[in-house]
């Protein structure tokens, strides 16, 4: 990330710490009083000063940022986490009389989706647009725009109020990891346990 890093030790292998570390304090954007030009004051989103009154909403944004981490983490072990969630991602989600369609995790697109959700620096201060466009190849703004919207509606990502960044729910951030991966890892021992529906949209694949 350059200006603020996510580190995890393992200490004599008895202890975990998580810690963020930062450069660049105005990497993060608060909601503060903010100078305009004409000698105007106004509350809104800005970056964040370097000086002591930052303390307190830097370490609120750290620590916010260390428990994402460690929700984004704890399903790592947890190999059977990802199978009801995979039913419910796969289905369809429906919201003002539109419908949505549901993740298929066999999909190359889709898979380079969540593994592009997976990378841990949305941890540290969310995402954007931008952010997942330069990640998912072949995609423009409005396309990413859809994407997200989907992401919304099957519960994946929350939005941070007035500002436009959004981060993984802490359902999507073992959904992410454990699915992504069903390839290889996750799914394939419990595919007994999947919805019909959802054998049926990823059976092709399985046999393959």
């Amino acid at each position: 990330m350059g200006s603020v890093s996510i580190k995890m030790y393992d200490k004599f292998q008895l202890i975990l710490r998580i810690e963020t570390t930062v450069v660049n304090v105005s990497f993060f954007k608060h909601y503060r009083e903010v100078e305009h030009h004409d000698g105007t004051r106004s509350m809104a989103w800005a970056e964040m000063k370097k000086s002591i009154y930052s303390l307190a909403p830097l370490r609120d944004l750290l620590l916010a940022a260390n428990r994402r981490y460690l929700e984004f983490i704890s399903a790592i072990e947890d190999d059977t986490a990802g199978t009801d969630k995979l039913n419910k991602i796969s289905q369809p989600a429906a919201a003002n009389d539109r419908s949505y369609l549901g993740f298929n995790f066999f999909d190359p697109q889709d898979e380079e989706l969540f593994q592009s959700l997976g990378s841990g620096e949305f941890n540290i201060s969310g995402f954007q647009n931008k952010d997942l466009r330069r990640r998912v190849k072949g995609k423009n703004t409005g396309q990413i725009s859809r994407l997200m919207k989907r992401l919304r509606m099957h519960s994946l990502i929350k939005k941070v109020g007035r500002t436009y960044k959004y981060y993984l729910t802490a359902w999507a951030s073992k959904s992410s990891l454990s699915d992504s991966n069903s390839k290889t890892s996750t799914s394939f021992p419990h595919c007994q346990r999947l919805h019909p529906e959802s054998f049926a949209r990823f059976g092709k694949d399985l046999l393959i």
